[in-house]
C-alpha cells in the first residue's frame, strides 16, 4: 500500500512539473509574442501616413513612401498564387482520389512534407539557380516562381486533408447515379471541401507575404515603380531589410511602417481563414 501511495505521489509531482514548465512556455511565448506584436504597432503606427501610399521609396537621406514596394509586393503574390494555387488543388486531389493509400502517393507525400518544411533562403537559392543565372538578371517572375514553390506544398497538404474529411458516402452516391469521376469531385467533393481549400490557400499566402529571402535571391529590388516582371521588382520584405540596416532615421521609419502594414495583412488573412473554416463548421 505504501509502495502505491509513493508511486502515486512521484506521478503527481512529475505531473506538476511537466504542467509548470508547459505553463512556463507557454506565458515566455505570448510575452514574446506580445513584445514583437507591441513594437511593431507603437513604432509602425506612428510611422504611418498619407505619403506611404502615393510616393516611392526614397533615396537615401530623404523621406518617401512605399507605393512600389507595395505594388511589386501584390504583383509577385498573385503570380505566385495563380502558379502555386491550381498546381497545389491538383496534386492533393491527385494523393485523396486517386491514389490516397498507394506507394507513390507516400513518396509524394513525404517530399512535400521536406518542402514544407524548407528553409526559404534554400528555396530562393535553387530559384536563383534555376532562373535568374539562366536570365542573366534578377526579376519579378523569378520573386513568384520561389514564392509559389513556398506557397505550393501548403495548398497540397490542405486539399488533401480537406478532400479525405468529405464522408466517402457522397462519393458512393455520386457515382451510383452514374456520374463520371472526374465530374463527381468537381461538382461534390468540392463544393464539400470548398471552405477548407480556400482556407488553406489563404493562409499559404498569408506565409508567403512576408518571405524576405527568397526575393533577395531573385527579385532583388527597385528603387523606383516598375511594372516589367521581367526586371528587378521592388517589394516590401526586402525594403524592410535593407532599411531596417541603414544608418538613416528616415528609412528606419519607412522599414516600421511596412512591418506594420505587412502584420496587419498578414493578421487579416489569418482572421479572414479562421472565420472561413468556421462557417463551414457550422453547417
Amino acid at each position: 500500500m505504501n509502495t502505491n501511495g509513493s508511486i502515486y505521489r512521484r506521478r503527481q509531482i512529475r505531473s506538476i512539473g511537466a504542467l509548470t514548465l508547459a505553463t512556463l512556455a507557454t506565458a515566455v511565448g505570448l510575452f514574446l509574442l506580445v513584445w514583437i506584436l507591441g513594437s511593431t504597432f507603437i513604432n509602425g503606427l506612428a510611422a504611418i501616413s498619407p505619403r506611404l501610399f502615393t510616393q516611392m521609396t526614397p533615396p537615401p537621406g530623404s523621406d518617401g513612401g512605399l507605393l512600389n514596394a507595395f505594388f511589386g509586393s501584390f504583383l509577385m503574390v498573385m503570380l505566385a498564387t495563380v502558379i502555386g494555387t491550381p498546381i497545389g488543388i491538383a496534386a492533393g486531389t491527385f494523393l485523396a482520389e486517386y491514389n490516397r493509400n498507394g506507394k507513390l502517393s507516400a513518396v509524394i507525400r513525404f517530399v512535400n512534407d521536406i518542402l514544407l518544411s524548407a528553409p526559404s533562403i534554400i528555396i530562393g537559392l535553387f530559384v536563383y539557380e534555376l532562373v535568374v543565372r539562366q536570365t542573366g538578371h534578377f526579376s519579378g517572375y523569378a520573386g513568384g516562381i520561389a514564392l509559389s514553390f513556398i506557397l505550393l506544398p501548403v495548398v497540397v497538404r490542405t486539399t488533401d486533408e480537406m478532400l479525405r474529411l468529405v464522408p466517402d458516402v457522397m462519393r458512393e452516391a455520386a457515382l451510383s447515379l452514374g456520374i463520371p469521376r472526374w465530374k463527381m469531385i468537381t461538382d461534390v467533393l468540392y463544393k464539400a471541401a470548398r471552405a477548407g481549400i480556400l482556407t488553406g490557400v489563404l493562409l499559404a499566402i498569408a506565409r508567403i507575404s512576408g518571405e524576405t529571402a527568397p526575393l533577395l535571391f531573385t527579385a532583388l529590388n527597385n528603387q523606383y515603380w516598375s511594372a516589367d516582371l521581367s526586371q528587378p521588382m521592388a517589394n516590401v520584405p526586402v525594403v524592410i531589410f535593407q532599411y531596417a540596416m541603414s544608418p538613416y532615421d528616415q528609412w528606419h521609419t519607412l522599414a516600421w511602417a511596412g512591418a506594420f502594414i505587412m502584420t496587419f495583412f498578414i493578421l487579416l488573412l489569418s482572421v479572414v481563414s479562421r472565420l472561413v473554416l468556421n462557417k463551414r463548421k457550422s453547417f
